[in-house]
């Protein structure tokens, strides 16, 4: 499935649009990795612990929203986003959303540009 943060998809027009798609996840850092994060922000710069999980959330996050897509027909998902909000003082929300459409190659559609 192609997902782009971008409203078309070059070299492809949008032939059915099926709506909103998102994908959630709400994780928290165990006790151990706050306590290693805590001590790390003690020195300053960046802390591993907390950018990790949330690589690794965002991944899941799109993860879930292009299932959502497939249940719902689509072969894309334009306009892509996150968003993040945090949950307490331990919880963290990442939700990955777009507008799930059903592509169609087209030679006339817009083309990428290259400069060399």
């Amino acid at each position: 499935m192609i997902v782009a943060t971008t409203p078309f998809i070059a070299g492809h027009r949008i032939v059915e649009t099926k709506g909103q798609v998102y994908g959630l996840v709400v994780r928290s850092r165990g006790l151990g990795g706050n306590i290693a994060a805590g001590l790390r922000s003690l020195a300053g710069g960046e802390i591993k612990e907390y950018t990790q999980l949330l690589e690794d959330t965002r991944r899941q996050a799109i993860d879930r929203m292009v299932q959502n897509a497939t249940l719902m027909g689509a072969d894309a998902v334009i306009s892509m986003r996150f968003d993040s909000s945090e949950m307490g003082t331990t919880m963290t929300e990442i939700v990955a959303y777009g507008t799930a459409v059903v592509i169609k190659t087209d030679a006339s559609a817009p083309q990428p540009t290259t400069t060399e």
